[in-house]
């Protein structure tokens, strides 16, 4: 179960890295982002459909969505110098919240 969670973690950081990628590839003028968007959203969806024969559909594709909405949050503040605002820090927050209520409601547990 440890390995299954490990990969739905890779998968998110994979996903991270497809949308970062998304970014710097400028509406895929750059070629080298732009290959990279397709790789790792490939790397991505193949951790994710493993995953998805142990842990709940609804489980999974919520850590996955969530929590790379999360980060991906978090590098458009941090390193691309979006904007931010206590709604934003909020709705990041609930939306951490409702990932761990997910997995705690998980039967899997």
């Amino acid at each position: 179960m440890m390995t299954t969670w490990l990969l739905l973690i890779a998968a998110i950081v994979f996903e991270v890295f497809g949308t970062v990628s998304m970014k710097l590839s400028l509406g895929f003028t750059k070629l080298l982002p732009s290959v990279a968007v397709f790789v790792f959203y490939g790397l991505s969806f193949t951790g994710l459909t493993l995953v998805l024969k142990s842990i709940d559909v609804s489980v999974a594709y919520a850590v996955w969505s969530g929590l790379g909405t999360a980060i991906i949050a978090v590098i458009g503040i941090g390193w691309f110098k979006e904007p931010i605002s206590i709604l934003k820090v909020v709705s990041l927050g609930m939306i951490i919240v409702g990932v761990v209520g997910l997995n705690l409601s998980s039967s899997n547990h």
